[in-house]
């Protein structure tokens, strides 16, 4: 069976690439924006999240702590998935509690699946 990874991402073609670059390894379940993917991870708890931070109505820091303020979803990694990429960016993302970050766009694929696969490995998805 197939891990289970939940990709927040608001713009088409970006959704596009990842589930291309992923969907051979993992189960993707895809949200436009942070409510809906909350609704969703409640009901379809995925092992990893993928969660961009411009995202419309709620961005992703606030998708992250309400996670995080969550029992069922607390304990899932969240990989920041941001074309923010300025100096000083990685460290103020780690710091509010993704488990890793990456930019975008997304120039290599077996970079993303490492990270992914690291993370998954770390068993932190257990509860």
């Amino acid at each position: 069976m197939k891990p289970k990874i939940a990709l927040v991402e608001d713009n088409p073609d970006n959704r596009l690439l990842v589930q291309a670059i992923l969907e051979d390894a993992f189960e993707i379940s895809e949200y436009e924006t942070g409510i809906l993917a909350l609704e969703g991870m409640r009901e379809d708890r995925p092992e990893l999240v993928l969660l961009d931070i411009s995202l419309p109505g709620m961005d992703g820091t606030e998708v992250l702590l309400r996670m995080r303020e969550e029992e069922s979803l607390r304990s899932i990694p969240v990989i920041a998935l941001t074309a923010h990429a300025m100096t000083g960016d990685r460290e103020r993302f780690l710091s509010q509690g993704f488990d890793d970050y990456l930019t975008k766009p997304i120039v290599d694929d077996e970079e993303l699946v490492r990270v992914i696969r690291a993370l998954l490995a770390s068993g932190r998805t257990q509860d």
